[in-house]
């Protein structure tokens, strides 16, 4: 048995003749649309039979999911049953599901009758006025229920707009005749925006809204107004909360409005409560007596005192509140949630249940093993800490006059960890009060912090000359710490190995100096190696030298190699030539002048232009060309030509 049914789930109920269109239409686009004259016979009555089992098998399919997701009024909780049958009437709910079952078993009979007969057929015409035959009668059988189909589209509607109620979580029912302050009540204690008005039956139906209470989720039901007349006699909004008080199991606040401002009498109202007290059996009950800022129960007449108060016999209990001054609000919801919670333990241990987890459960004591005694362990260190505690105070209790300071009030007050400094304590402002008062940053339209001490300049003044006469006194004066060996020789092997990476880098400044290299403009100037000679007599150089710099540099020697001036200078001229040789642009090679390097260019850039693979005119052409839908060339074919294939 589902306790909560999720309404909302439903899926939208057709009329008959959209009914009619979702299954036909389905029917044309899943099943086969071409057929000849000149195919087989057995091929004919398969084409025909598909579709005749088809339709019915969508039929039954679409009735079938109606059938689930609508609740059957003996398979959910009670409270849903009795509520739709207040709101819907059940026999009307029963009719109209059992019409839409019975109407899903012929169409069924029917597909199999003109199944069997398809059978049979002897011809194309024959097979189709069989499937004519059988897609008209069910169409028929669906068209007479236009009235079922409307009736629970409606009620499906008003299901989706129900509020979802656990029968079996923790709830508190707010009830009481009209006008008397149960959805204020309410939106005092949950987040629920019940509409409050100051005339009668404002609450047309049942209100959802809820709470937290001791880590725990609560649901607060508003109810509508219950007038004191017949059980027969009320109508479908205070059926509601009778429903409600009847089934759920909860705790109950009935109200009481003792101004009469809501337009009934005390005596009506505790008449009410006398009447519908059979709901709350088993039950706790509280009676709320509201607005208590207009009317107490001290301002009443004696006799209605009394009458009041003698309806909390039998375990109800009173509670006074006012929703306008928000005065007893709280202390009502939490005296009813106790009793709830009190009750539900209560019930759990009346139970059979309570026997196995009791069975489960095993509390071990640990025993002595010998006589030796063993107590407990404190470590070294919180014992010392204890003692200086304890010294302190001592001396703290000796020196009265002194005062305390915060180490022997975190001393006094927990220790570290535990006590908590007051940062505030010693703020001077007008009013000791003020002190933990959150500082404002704009008050009065006016910036705080350009406020400050008028005497902020003399006691900073003040303040650097007592530092000025600490430093000369030499409070701030660190001793010299002598170094041990350790140190000082780390010190001596840190400052030979500095001295020692200053002489090889020295060494390696040497060596780059000493190596002879050109420069780029000596590069550009020494084109061929008769102007490279030139160049260095120009700058009153001897070209010998330049050519045994030359070789030495460009190629490693030989031991057996000659060593002749001669050969020397022509092997450096050799090497001097293979080293400035021009390099030419091949892009230009074989082209006369620069006209023909342009036409060339352009040649190129149009045959090494990208292929338009996507048939765009730019890149800003987005366009998509027309294609047919598939369904628009396949299927049925008509009379003509096939070019279109």
């Amino acid at each position: 048995m589902t306790s909560i049914y999720n309404f909302k789930r439903i899926a939208p109920v057709p009329e008959s003749s959209d009914f009619l269109d979702i299954v036909l239409s389905k029917t044309q686009r899943k099943t086969p649309t071409v057929i000849h004259p000149g195919y087989k016979i057995t091929r004919i009555r398969q084409f025909y039979m598909r579709k005749v089992k088809f339709t019915q098998e969508t039929f039954d399919e679409k009735l079938r999911q109606i059938l689930e997701e609508f609740p059957v009024l003996d398979n959910v909780h009670p409270f849903y049953a009795d509520l739709m049958n207040v709101l819907y009437d059940k026999d009307h709910y029963k009719l109209a599901l059992g019409q839409i079952n019975t109407a899903k078993h012929l169409i069924d009979a029917v597909g199999k009758d003109y199944l069997r007969l398809l059978k049979f057929g002897d011809s194309l015409y024959r097979c189709k006025q069989l499937k004519r035959a059988a897609l008209g009668r069910m169409a028929t059988i669906m068209k007479r229920q236009k009235d079922s189909l409307s009736y629970l589209e409606q009620v499906r509607q008003h299901l989706a707009r129900l509020p979802s109620i656990d029968p079996n979580t923790r709830t508190l029912i707010v009830c009481g005749y009209p006008n008397v302050g149960k959805s204020s009540f309410m939106n005092k204690v949950t987040r629920a925006d019940v509409d409050v008005q100051p005339y009668a039956f404002t609450t047309k139906s049942l209100f959802v809204g809820h709470m937290d209470y001791k880590y725990l989720r609560w649901q607060v039901i508003d109810t509508p107004g219950i007038l004191d007349h017949p059980l027969e006699e009320r109508n479908t909004i205070e059926m509601q909360s009778i429903t409600a008080l009847a089934h759920l199991r909860a705790a109950v606040l009935f109200f009481v409005d003792l101004s009469e401002q809501c337009g009934y009498s005390i005596q009506d109202q505790m008449s009410l409560f006398a009447s519908i007290k059979p709901l709350f059996a088993n039950k706790p009950t509280l009676l709320v007596i509201s607005k208590t800022d207009v009317c107490t129960l001290d301002d009443v007449r004696p006799e209605e005192r009394l009458l009041v108060e003698s309806a909390c016999d039998g375990g109800v209990e009173m509670s006074q509140l006012s929703s306008y001054l928000d005065s007893g609000v709280i202390e009502t919801r939490n005296l009813a949630c106790d009793r709830l919670l009190l009750q539900r333990v209560e019930m759990k241990l009346k139970g059979n249940k309570v026997n196995s987890v009791l069975n489960k459960l095993n509390v071990a004591q640990p025993g002595r093993r010998d006589t030796v005694e063993r107590p407990a362990c404190i470590p070294t260190a919180v014992l010392e800490r204890r003692t200086r505690q304890d010294a302190a105070m001592a001396d703290a209790d000796a020196d009265a006059e002194r005062p305390a300071l915060e180490r022997d009030l975190e001393a006094s007050q927990g220790g570290p960890g535990v006590y908590n400094i007051d940062l505030k304590k010693r703020y001077m402002l007008a009013s000791d009060e003020w002190r933990h008062d959150v500082i404002p940053e704009i008050m009065n339209g006016k910036n705080v912090a350009d406020f400050i001490d008028p005497d902020i300049e003399e006691k900073l003044a003040e303040l650097e000359r007592e530092e000025e006469r600490l430093a000369a006194e030499g409070l701030y004066d660190s001793p010299d710490e002598s170094e041990d060996e350790e140190e000082r020789r780390i010190r001596d092997v840190a400052r030979r190995i500095r001295q020692r990476k200053q002489i090889i880098a020295t060494e390696s400044r040497v060596k780059d100096v000493n190596r002879a290299t050109l420069t780029n403009k000596q590069k550009a100037a020494a084109s061929a190696p008769e102007d490279f000679v030139n160049h260095l007599q120009q700058l009153g150089l001897d070209p010998e030298t330049a050519a045994s710099t030359a070789q030495r540099i460009g190629r490693k020697r030989g031991r057996s190699e000659s060593r002749d001036p001669a050969v020397m200078l022509a092997r450096s001229s050799s090497l001097a030539a293979r080293a400035v040789s021009t390099q030419r642009d091949r892009s230009t090679m074989g082209l006369k002048n620069a006209r023909q390097k342009s036409v060339s260019d352009k040649k190129k850039l149009v045959s090494q232009r990208q292929m338009n693979l996507m048939a765009r005119a730019g890149e800003s052409d987005r366009k998509i060309g027309m294609k047919m839908p598939k369904h628009l060339v396949t299927g049925k074919r008509s009379i003509g030509t096939n070019d279109r294939r």
